[in-house]
């Protein structure tokens, strides 16, 4: 079976600097990988050239289409899903017009509802009618990733979920990652916290000076002292 999202020699430019040198990647259907790696080794420019927000170079295609080029609302309408590490909700909206934004008719019964998300974090349900941007650093991580799901994407591609969260917060955002997987979602995650990465991912890519220089088992990974030393640890 083809991959769901198939990355072929990709590169990527900011002006003149050359960010991404040649990475290939793939997701299969409901598979969930991630890319680690340092601060600055390219991995959310990864996230950006499959999103259309950088200009790609290279081969990307979704659902066996080529979608590079594409604008990012086209790509979204396909079912891929992107949650930034920005988050990019809209502050002086409610948290129920932020999730209104999301809905997207495709024809079929989605995998996630409003109700369904809301129950799963009752912290939104009771701020519905708050403006978004006096939410908590956590709360609009979860408004972010819930009103990307409900425009039942088939791969979701999320961005540094736990960066600046309490302990408390990240173990919320990890289970619900996991329940994403758990639903058929595929996931493609860029996570700096390790633990979350390995303990939900059934493959992983090591990103460094924008080249993936290790793809494997999160197991392979833990046995590979030198990766780790080399391209992981601070």
């Amino acid at each position: 079976m083809a991959p769901l999202l198939e990355v072929s020699d990709l590169h990527a430019y900011y002006g003149k600097s050359h960010i991404l040198h040649g990475i290939s990647l793939k997701v299969g259907i409901g598979e969930v990988v991630s890319l680690l790696g340092r601060n600055g080794a390219g991995r959310s420019t990864i996230l950006k050239a499959i999103m259309g927000e950088v200009r790609p170079a290279g081969d990307i295609r979704f659902k066996g289409r080529s979608i590079a080029g594409l604008p990012s609302y086209r790509i979204a309408q396909l079912g891929l899903g992107y949650v930034p590490e920005s988050r990019d909700i809209f502050p002086r909206l409610t948290v129920r017009q932020n999730l209104i934004l999301g809905l997207k008719g495709n024809g079929r019964k989605p995998r996630w509802g409003m109700t369904d998300l809301l129950d799963m974090f009752p912290n939104l349900r009771v701020r519905l009618d708050t403006d978004a941007g006096v939410l908590s650093g956590g709360e609009k991580q979860m408004l972010a990733m819930c009103r990307t799901l409900l425009g039942d994407p088939d791969l979701i591609m999320i961005d540094e979920p736990a960066e600046g969260l309490a302990p408390m917060i990240v173990k919320q955002v990890g289970n619900f990652i996991a329940e994403i997987a758990r639903r058929g979602v595929a996931i493609l995650l860029v996570e700096q916290k390790l633990t979350i990465a390995l303990d939900i991912s059934e493959r992983v890519y090591v990103i460094g000076h924008g080249r993936a220089v290790f793809e494997g088992s999160p197991a392979e990974l833990r046995g590979n002292s030198s990766v780790s030393k080399e391209w992981l640890m601070v």
